[in-house]
C-alpha cells in the first residue's frame, strides 16, 4: 500500500488563501473542516487582503452581450483572464440593458436597476435588495436621484448606500441626502439642506471615494461656483473643496476620478480634441490642485475619455464608450484600446477585487 502524504493544515490555509473564489466555494464541499475554514470571516478578510494585493482587476459588464468580464488592467487589455455568462436572474425581466454600476466595495457592486438597488457579489452570487427609500413615498415620486455612494465601515462590519436626491421646484432646490444601513437594513436621513449645489450632480455615476469620504463635483447656486462637494462616511457630514482658479474647463463634460490614489478632476476641453487631467496633490489644500497630463482623444472613434484607475506603472485606464476601454501613459500618449462586444447599450465598469465576504 503507498504511503499517503498529508499537508501540514497551515500549509493547506496559505495554499487555499491563494486560490480564487469560484474553486473555493466549489471546496467548501470537501469535507467539514474545509467548510468550517471557508466560512469563517477571517479567513474571507485575509483571502480579500491577500488578492488586493496580488491583483489588479476591472470587472466590465456588457448586457447587450450578456457577458460579464474580468480585466487585468495593469497586462495588456485583451488580456482578459476571465469571462462568463451573467446570471442576474434577481433584476426583474427584460431590464438588463438599464443595469448601472454605481459602487464597488470589497468585492460587491452596487447596481442600479430601474431606480432599485441591489448589493451584489458576481464572486459568490450573494445579492441583497436595497429597501426603497421613505423619501420616494413622501416625494410623491416627484424626486430625482443624483448620485450614490457606497462604502464598508469597519468599525460596525456595515455597508452603507449614500444616496442624494433632488426634489425640483421646490424651495432652495432642496436636497435629501440618506445612507442605508446594510446591517440594520434601515435608511437613515443626514442634514443637507443647504446644498443646493448638488442638483446639478450626474445620476449615472457614483462618487469617488477617498479618505473615508464620498466626493461629488456640484455646483452652488447664487454664487455661481463649482466645487467639490466631500461625505465623511464616518463623522456624516459635509464639507466643501475648492477648484483651482486655473482651472477652465466645460463642467458639463466633467467628472470626479482617483489617479495614483489622489482626488482628480478630468474635463473634455477644446472641442472634444483633449482631455484635462488635474490632480489635488494635497487633500482638501486648493493651491495643491496641478494639472498633471493632457491626453489626445482624436484616435479614438468615440472621441471621449473617462478616468476609471491608473496602473502600477502610472499609465491610466479609462472608458471611452460603448463597450470600449483605452490605456495611456502619463504623457498622455495612446497605448492601445480595444472593444470587447458589440452591441446598443454602454458596458458597465469598474476596479473590482473578489471577495468570499457575505452581507451582514
Amino acid at each position: 500500500m503507498k504511503n499517503t502524504t498529508v499537508l501540514p493544515w497551515e500549509m493547506i490555509i496559505e495554499i487555499l488563501l491563494r486560490l480564487p473564489v469560484k474553486s473555493l466555494v466549489r471546496f467548501k464541499c470537501v469535507c467539514k473542516s474545509w467548510f468550517v475554514l471557508l466560512s469563517d470571516p477571517r479567513f474571507a478578510t485575509s483571502h480579500f487582503e491577500l488578492a488586493s494585493a496580488r491583483t489588479h482587476t476591472l470587472i466590465l459588464i456588457a448586457p447587450s452581450a450578456s457577458q460579464i468580464r474580468f480585466i487585468d488592467f495593469n497586462a495588456p487589455l485583451h488580456h482578459d483572464f476571465a469571462s462568463a455568462v451573467i446570471n442576474l436572474s434577481f433584476l426583474p425581466p427584460n431590464t438588463c440593458y438599464k443595469l448601472q454600476i454605481v459602487g464597488s466595495c470589497r468585492g460587491f457592486l452596487l447596481l442600479n436597476c430601474c431606480q432599485s438597488l441591489w448589493v451584489w457579489n458576481p464572486s459568490t452570487r450573494v445579492h441583497k435588495k436595497v429597501s426603497p427609500s421613505p423619501i420616494e413615498f413622501t416625494m410623491n415620486a416627484i424626486c430625482f436621484t443624483l448620485s450614490y455612494g457606497f462604502w464598508y465601515d469597519p468599525s460596525k462590519d456595515d455597508y452603507l448606500v449614500v444616496k442624494a436626491s433632488h426634489k425640483p421646484n421646490s424651495r432652495y432646490n432642496a436636497t435629501c441626502v440618506q445612507f442605508f444601513s446594510l446591517r440594520d437594513n434601515a435608511w437613515g436621513d443626514i442634514e443637507a439642506s443647504h446644498l443646493s449645489y448638488l442638483d446639478s450632480f450626474e445620476s449615472t455615476k457614483g462618487g469617488s471615494i477617498l479618505n473615508g469620504a464620498i466626493h461629488w463635483l456640484g455646483f452652488r447656486h447664487g454664487m455661481s461656483m463649482f466645487a467639490v462637494v466631500a461625505f465623511d462616511l464616518t463623522k456624516r457630514s459635509f464639507s466643501e473643496i475648492p477648484l483651482s482658479d486655473d482651472f477652465q474647463g466645460h463642467f458639463e463634460c466633467c467628472d470626479l476620478g482617483k489617479l495614483r490614489e489622489l482626488l482628480s478632476l478630468y474635463c473634455i476641453v477644446g472641442w472634444n480634441q483633449s482631455v484635462e487631467i488635474w490632480v489635488m496633490n494635497e487633500y482638501k489644500v486648493q493651491s495643491s490642485w496641478t494639472k498633471a497630463i493632457v491626453v489626445s482623444i482624436n484616435d479614438i472613434p468615440t472621441g471621449c475619455f473617462s478616468l476609471i484607475c491608473s496602473t502600477k506603472d502610472g499609465d491610466m485606464v479609462g472608458t471611452n464608450g460603448r463597450c470600449r476601454l483605452a490605456k495611456y501613459n502619463d504623457k498622455g500618449q495612446l497605448l492601445e484600446h480595444r472593444s470587447y462586444c458589440n452591441g446598443p447599450c454602454r458596458s458597465q465598469v469598474s476596479v473590482y477585487t473578489e471577495s468570499l465576504f457575505s452581507l451582514p
